[in-house]
C-alpha cells in the first residue's frame, strides 16, 4: 500500500541519519476505501493528490508541536511504498484517509519527499499560528491555512534527501 507520511525537516534528517522514521501516533494516509466512496470522481492518481494534500496539512500541525532546531518552517510528506499486511490499519473513524502504521517506515521503501519551496515558509509560518482556529471554524484562519495549501510541494527522490538538507 502507497501510504503519505506527514513530517517536518527535523524528522527527514532522523530518516537520513537512522534509516528509518516513525510516523508521529503511527499516523499516515492512503487512498482508501472509504477515501475511494468520498470522491464518485477521480482516478488514482487524483485520490492520491488528495491524500498527499491531507498529509501535508498535519504536517502543519506536526511543525506547531516540534521544536524548529534552527530548521526552516517547510512542510513535508514522504511517500511510501508499505506492505498491505499487518503494518497498515485503515481508521476511517479519524478521516477518509488516514490510516496507522505498526512499524517505521524504512528510507529504502520511501518512493519520494514532497518539502515546500523557502517561498512557501511565511504563509506556513503564519498558517502554524491558526490551525487549530481553522480546525474551530475560523474563517480567517482557514484562508490562512488554505493560503499555505495553495503553495505546491517540491518532488524529491530518497538519494536527494541528504543533500536537500545539507543545503537548508
Amino acid at each position: 500500500m502507497r501510504v503519505f507520511v506527514p513530517a517536518t525537516l527535523a524528522m527527514l534528517q532522523r530518516l537520513v541519519a537512522e534509516g528509518s522514521l516513525q510516523p508521529v501516533g503511527g499516523t499516515a494516509f492512503a487512498v482508501t476505501p472509504t477515501l475511494r466512496e468520498a470522491y464518485s470522481d477521480g482516478d488514482e492518481d487524483e485520490l492520491a493528490d488528495v491524500a498527499l494534500r491531507e498529509a501535508a496539512l498535519a504536517s502543519l500541525r506536526l511543525l506547531g508541536e516540534e521544536p524548529a532546531d534552527g530548521l526552516p518552517a517547510r512542510r513535508a510528506v514522504l511517500e511510501a511504498e508499505v506492505a498491505d499486511d499487518a503494518e497498515v490499519t485503515v481508521r476511517p473513524d479519524l478521516d477518509d484517509a488516514v490510516v496507522r502504521l505498526a512499524a517505521p517506515v524504512p528510507i529504502d521503501r520511501v518512493i519520494a519527499a514532497y518539502v515546500d519551496n523557502a517561498a512557501a515558509e511565511p504563509a506556513v509560518l503564519a498558517a502554524v499560528e491558526v490551525i487549530d482556529e481553522a480546525d474551530l471554524g475560523d474563517e480567517d484562519a482557514e484562508l490562512t491555512v488554505g493560503d499555505a495549501q495553495d503553495h505546491d510541494l517540491a518532488w524529491y527522490a530518497p538519494q536527494e534527501l541528504p543533500f536537500l538538507l545539507e543545503l537548508l
